[in-house]
């Protein structure tokens, strides 16, 4: 089964681009420099010289139980979304993911754990469920959002 994998648009977290680290503050966001902090935009680690802004982000906005914001990187100056189909981004394959599966209702039908470099699997599996609408991709150790998936 194929699937489709998308991060975030860029544009909601744009207006912070640029901003002194005091101004950052008052927004509740943090800069940090340095190589392998993961963008949760271009679904790619920071390189040398890069910058990642740390932000308060909810990824899961319906109102049900499982209504969830938490901390994600967004590299500062991000372009476009990641999006293709049956391809895992290098951020999510070099990392234990945790796939949480959700209905139309927006409820949590099922979830596991499972190493980046074998996702692919575990996603056809979840995305074969009919109850499944769409899943939710989450860095396992920290618990953070990392990207959506589809079905193609």
């Amino acid at each position: 089964m194929s699937f489709r994998i998308t991060g975030l648009p860029a544009r909601p977290f744009s207006h912070l681009f640029g901003l002194s680290d005091a101004e950052l503050a008052r927004h509740g966001a943090r800069r940090f420099h340095g190589e392998g902090l993961p963008d949760r935009v271009e679904l790619r680690d920071t390189g040398p010289g890069e910058t990642a802004l740390l932000i308060n982000h909810e990824h899961q906005p319906a109102d049900t139980p499982y209504r969830s914001r938490h901390a994600i990187f967004v590299r500062e100056h991000a372009g476009a979304p990641f999006d293709a189909t049956d391809t895992l981004p290098t951020a999510l394959r070099s990392r234990l993911l945790s796939l949480r599966a959700f209905d139309a209702s927006h409820l949590m039908v099922d979830a596991d754990l499972v190493d980046g470099s074998a996702a692919e699997a575990l996603i056809e599996r979840l995305l074969s469920r009919p109850d499944v609408a769409y899943v939710h991709a989450h860095f396992a150790l920290r618990g953070c959002y990392a990207a959506l998936i589809r079905r193609a």
